[in-house]
This record gives structure tokens, sequence and C-alpha cells, in this order.
């Protein structure tokens, strides 16, 4: 099951499509769902859980917990907003389409890709593409 929680203003406009979305992201990397929330919040929200659980005293634009077990993906992703917005206007892109690379990004991070390296980066990223083009592929 997916759900969608919000901390604040932001909420997304069809749930259904992005759950969808969610589902075949998860089913296209032979993953299977178990219990997945998103959480939308702000920088200040985040910033909180960043310094309380990984003692990070730094901004991000997204922290996932993994309840995984095996196939079956499990956690709590938490997203700011606000980042993401500010993320969009510096790489001069959509605010819809940088959402939708953070979601991807949470999910794949559940799903075991890793970014620490510089080759896991270009998987990662690569992959952030590809899960984004099957959300535009299911909505036009």
């Amino acid at each position: 099951m997916i759900e969608f929680f919000y901390e604040g203003d932001f909420e997304l406009n069809s749930s259904k499509s992005y759950s969808y979305w969610i589902s075949r992201v998860i089913a296209s990397e032979k993953g299977l769902l178990g219990n997945l929330n998103f959480i939308f919040c702000d920088n200040e929200y985040l910033l909180a859980l960043n310094q309380k659980h990984l003692n990070h005293d730094t901004f991000t634009d997204i922290l996932s917990f993994d309840y995984s077990e095996g196939q079956v993906l499990s956690g709590d992703i938490f997203i700011s907003t606000q980042r993401v917005k500010e993320n969009a206007r510096v790489f001069n892109i959509k605010f819809q389409e940088e959402l939708l690379r953070v979601m991807a990004h949470g999910v794949l991070h559940l799903l075991g890709f890793n970014d620490k390296t510089s080759g896991e980066v270009e998987v990662m990223r690569r992959k952030e593409e590809e899960k984004i083009k099957m959300f535009h592929v299911e909505h036009n």
C-alpha cells in the first residue's frame, strides 16, 4: 500500500496516478510493494529528522527510512517540497519534473540503489530518468 501524508500546504494533484506510477517503478525493478509512505514536508521538518536520526546538520531534499524485508519494499520517504522547489529553480526545470526525480530517487534507494560513489551516482541518475519517463508515458 502506498500512502501520502502532508505536513504543510503542499498536496499532490492526483495521488492515484502517483501510486500507480510508484507501483510500476517497484515492479520494473522486480520488487514487491509492502507499506510505503511518502511524507511531504518543509525544510525545517526534514532538517529536524536529519539531525535526530542521522546526526547530520544539513538541509536535504529527501530522507528514506527502509523497513523492507527481502524483495518486499516498505519504508518512509520524507520529501521537502521547499527543497524540491529550490532545486527545480537551480536546475531550470519544472517543479513536477524535480518532484518525480526525488520520489523515484527515494524508491530506488529502498530498492538497493546507492549514490555514494561516482559510479553509483551515474547509475542512480540513469535509473531516475528511466522512471520519470515511465510516469510521462503512462500519463500522456
